[in-house]
């Protein structure tokens, strides 16, 4: 996607989005092994405090996951997602992290899932997600379809996606949705200066 441009901040990308695993070898195994991510920076927290793993996403980005000793369990729902997009609802709490969603090429698409699949990875059906109905999907791509998407989770239950935009993003036609407030009432919002 190109073509907006951010007028206040120079923002590039995302740096790098930490996220919390439960076992930290088994999480280096899942993404170098199983997504080929390669593993760019390693972090000992001294007294045996945890660990901060940094791995290679593409484009300068990375993706990082901390280890801590004693952490809570996970709980899908509320920290994250319980469910992929159509096994169930997708809800989770306010301040959490739904998922991650990877870009890929448009023309890898089929490709990569099948490799995920081969991989031993369970992943939903691929989603074409469509400008007619956004909130459902169809199998097929057409004209008015602007993302595919196929989702499936890490060992740690983290709900990752693969997607890639099949069409560029206008805000002028793109962006007309109003925000809802926190009583579910749409609020128009003004530009910022």
């Amino acid at each position: 996607m190109a073509g907006v441009r951010n007028e206040v901040f120079d923002i590039r990308g995302i740096n790098h989005l930490a996220l919390v695993c439960k076992d930290m070898a088994r999480t280096v195994d899942f993404y170098t092994n199983v997504l080929g991510m390669p593993l760019i920076k390693t972090i000992d927290f001294p007294d045996g405090a945890g660990q901060h793993f940094f791995f290679d996403v593409g484009n300068g980005d990375a993706l990082a996951f901390f280890w801590f000793p004693g952490a809570p369990e996970a709980q899908p729902g509320v920290s994250s997602a319980a469910n992929p997009p159509l096994a169930g609802p997708i809800l989770s709490a306010h301040g959490s992290m739904n998922h991650v969603a990877f870009n890929i090429p448009a023309e890898k698409f089929d490709e990569y899932c099948a490799k995920l699949e081969a991989r031993g990875v369970k992943c939903t059906r691929v989603l074409n997600h469509n400008d007619e109905d956004p909130q459902t999907t169809i199998d097929a791509v057409t004209a008015s379809t602007f993302v595919r998407s196929v989702y499936f989770q890490d060992p740690d239950g983290i709900l990752l996606e693969f997607a890639c935009w099949i069409r560029a993003l206008d805000p002028a036609t793109d962006a007309l949705v109003a925000p809802r407030n926190a009583e579910g009432m749409a609020r128009v919002l003004e530009p910022a200066e």
